[in-house]
């Protein structure tokens, strides 16, 4: 049986299977579609069915990681979005939360919905959740009638308290869905059922923004996939490492905005966990932007919350950071003469000027080419040739503007990419109270082990892991992720005067949840595990910190005695941890409760290799490499693939690839361990 995983990334996409028969792993890439992603995502699996030999039939699981819902939120391209709302919360989206500590002109995004299609009706639910103003039934036909007027095609609704009471946010919602079944209608309550009205509204509308396009995506997908013979419908990595089935992702297409990203992070953490690292940080750096975690013990750090794009998203996703540093990152020459690098792409289409599909732009690939860094005649294998005098002019543009040579614009353009994809590497380590040292730096993308050593070198950190197919790791973390969904309800309750039935009422809908989704969800034989955490603050603090649910309240979907004192003493010690203080005479209060409903996969590991100690065997050429400090160097250039396990590489070297190409710089040295990760040692200054 083979087991694919396809990632749709910016400039490739990427197809990692496995053969459960033998153990083997097949990898390919092919250029992203940009305008359709299906219809990479279906070329590539007629390719690894090609190229293995294997019949449609042969394929038992398919997960896939898409970037469609970033993308449309990021280039601002959504549907026509309408919101329905209490009356007097008609500019909740416009006001936002009104932060302007440091720059009274800081310009917010503007809101997904415009001001003229938020319609308010008459209801109100109070914060205990009991009715306070029935819903108008004539508010309920006027605003069913003005909606349809305007013709959108999604509508958000959204109602205060409804995380509480979602009584009458279903009843308009059941109405729009009824009255106009081409529009896509979503409630905040089965999006982000928690309170906080701005940041739960901001979620139902980028929902709604995305949904439409979403659904037109799945349903073309799953119409591809069927087309090429694989009897197994896809499944689609969500932002919080977990996988979920279309139907799923078409009632809930939020949850989807870090969908690749976060394949990336659950492969890294596995393939590092098989290694002997728990403590990592993840280094994903791809064609237009490189994405980075901080893993703590094998768990990669969450969120309950994001901003995409200047919004607020309240869904539980991967704390990964983001920053605009990628091979295909732009370099120009700004008004006061300073180089900058990205965050503007030349994407998969032009692509970099080194690609020959024409592209003018100088980006980084084109200065690692000049560099010696990247093979400067042919990459990926041979499949795609390298125009370097292409990529020769593109930085001479920049050269010239800097009225310097094409050898310093190219190192000041590595430069600049290493230091900003280092600033993101300190957002989630230093920034978070946590010693960058003490974690090693996982390299994967297509461009990440070009960098690495010099990101880690710029941060401190001392060693550097380059899996053996680094730049397809995101495609082998839909082999590796469990399908899982999460579920939060909120409670916003004193725990030292607590409502036992109020708090387990929410506990019971939140575990009845849970149940359902697997149900629905879990393949049949499945292995199947809840767990659960609480959010919890100190009164008047406006974040929360998050710990463990007791086992016994989740086995039995209530709290017994000493299941919230337990919790209250779980929060002191992680605030803490945290903060470095606890005020353990202070009222605490539980903010909301999550359960987390998994189904367990089968996690393959990567086979041994075989050993060895020669890297002469692996010698395929040997060219000038430019190092920032000592200049261009005569370097060894091995093949990966011939590489054996004990092997030692002194710096300089360099490893190509199909998927991608390692620098060692001069004052590194990497050691190839039993499953072909290069372990890369990096001398401090």
């Amino acid at each position: 049986m083979l087991r694919i995983g396809i990632d749709v990334g910016g400039t490739f996409t990427d197809v990692t299977a496995l053969d459960t028969a033998d153990g083997r792993f097949h990898i390919h890439k092919l250029p992203s579609t940009t305008d359709d992603q299906s219809v990479a995502v279906a070329e590539g699996v007629r390719a690894i069915l090609q190229r293995t030999g294997a019949a449609p039939g042969d394929v038992g699981y398919l997960g896939h990681g898409t970037t469609v819902a970033t993308n449309t939120v990021l280039e601002s391209d959504g549907a026509r979005t309408a919101l329905v709302t209490t009356a007097g919360l008609r500019d909740v989206l416009e006001i936002g939360r009104q932060q302007r500590l440091y720059d009274l002109d800081a310009d917010e995004a503007p809101a997904l919905v415009d001001r003229s299609l938020v319609h308010t009706v008459t209801e109100r639910m109070t914060a205990q959740g009991t009715v306070r103003t029935p819903l108008s039934g004539q508010d309920a036909d006027a605003v069913v009638e003005r909606i349809r007027a305007a013709d959108p095609e999604a509508v958000a609704v959204c109602f205060l308290h409804s995380y509480r009471n979602d009584r009458h946010e279903r009843e308009i919602a059941d109405r729009l869905r009824a009255a106009l079944p081409d529009v896509y209608v979503c409630a905040s309550a089965d999006i982000a059922p928690v309170f906080r009205e701005f940041e739960r509204f901001s979620t139902a509308a980028v929902n709604a923004y995305v949904g439409p396009r979403i659904n037109r995506y799945m349903s073309r997908l799953a119409d591809r996939i069927e087309a090429t013979g694989v009897p197994v419908p896809p499944k689609v990595i969500g932002s919080s490492g977990g996988m979920m089935s279309l139907e799923s992702v078409a009632r809930y297409p939020v949850t989807t905005l870090l969908s690749g990203p976060s394949a990336g992070v659950v492969a890294a953490s596995h393939v590092a966990g098989q290694a002997g690292f728990g403590n990592l940080i993840t280094f994903d750096m791809g064609g237009t932007s490189t994405d980075v975690c901080l893993v703590r013990d094998g768990q990669a750090v969450a969120s309950t919350q994001r901003r995409i794009n200047g919004r607020p998203v309240r869904t539980p996703s991967l704390d990964i950071h983001t920053v605009g540093a990628g091979g295909g990152s732009i370099a120009h020459v700004d008004s006061g003469g300073a180089l900058e690098v990205g965050p503007a792409s030349a994407g998969s289409q032009p692509g970099p000027a080194a690609y020959g599909r024409g592209g003018d732009r100088p980006t980084v690939t084109d200065a690692n080419v000049l560099r010696g860094r990247l093979n400067p005649r042919h990459i990926l294998g041979g499949a795609l040739a390298v125009d370097y005098e292409a990529a020769a002019r593109a930085v001479d543009g920049v050269a010239k503007a800097m009225a310097t040579g094409r050898e310093v614009a190219a190192r000041g353009i590595g430069r600049i990419a290493a230091v900003n994809m280092a600033g993101a590497v300190r957002k989630v380590s230093v920034e978070a109270g946590e010693d960058p040292r003490a974690y090693v730096l996982v390299a994967f993308g297509g461009a990440g082990p070009l960098h690495a050593v010099e990101v880690a070198r710029e941060v401190g950190m001392r060693t550097v892991v380059v899996p053996p197919n680094p730049g397809t790791l995101c495609a082998l973390g839909l082999l590796v992720t469990d399908i899982r969904a999460e579920f939060p309800r909120a409670v916003l309750e004193e725990a030292d005067e607590h409502d036992p039935g109020k708090l387990d009422e929410a506990l019971r809908e939140a575990h009845e949840s849970a149940r359902g989704w697997l149900a629905a969800e879990a393949p049949p034989g499945a292995e199947t595990r809840i767990t659960g955490e609480a959010r919890m603050r100190y009164a008047r603090q406006n974040f929360e910190l998050s710990v463990p649910l007791p086992r016994q309240a989740i086995d039995t979907a209530r709290f017994g005695p000493g299941a919230v004192a337990e919790m209250v003493a779980a929060f002191h010690e992680q605030h803490t941890k945290s903060y470095g203080f606890a005020h353990a005479d202070a009222r605490v209060q539980i903010v909301e409760i999550q359960l987390t409903a998994a189904a367990l996969v089968d996690k393959p590991e990567l086979p041994s290799i075989a050993a060895g100690s020669d890297p002469r065997e692996a010698l395929v050429d040997r060219r000038q490499v430019d190092f920032d400090e000592t200049g261009p160097l005569d370097t060894p250039v091995y093949e990966r693939a011939g590489l054996r396990a004990g092997t030692r590489l002194p710096g300089p070297a360099i490893v190509e690839q199909l998927d991608t190409t390692t620098v060692i710089t001069p004052d590194a040295t990497a050691l190839v361990d039993a499953y072909g990760n290069l372990v890369i040692e990096v001398e401090q200054r």
